[in-house]
């Protein structure tokens, strides 16, 4: 469920890249607002998701507070799923070892 999780958060992170570094650019700097929408759409439904994939993926995984703040935090803060990809990616393998 991590890995899925972990997916997820890859995701938002790519649309939020989109929407900063490519839709808005191009509104602000060059006077074309038509991806913003669609861009604004997908990342929003991304971002969704991935409160939802949190929750369900997560719950019951061992995670403390501070983990589940962190990994709140991260939709928050651009780069920040990128950021906490490395520490899922250890309690993927940790949840896996146990299940195994």
């Amino acid at each position: 469920m991590i890995r899925l999780f972990r997916f997820i958060g890859l995701v938002e992170g790519i649309t939020t890249l989109a929407l900063f570094l490519v839709a808005m650019p191009l509104k602000y700097w060059f006077g074309m607002p038509a991806l913003v929408p669609p861009v604004g759409m997908i990342h929003g439904v991304a971002f969704i998701a991935y409160i939802v994939a949190m929750i369900a993926c997560l719950w019951g995984r061992g995670f403390a507070r501070g983990e589940w703040a962190r990994t709140t935090i991260a939709a928050f803060v651009p780069f920040g799923t990128f950021l906490n990809d490395p520490f899922l990616k250890r309690k993927q393998l940790l949840d896996e070892a146990r299940i195994a």
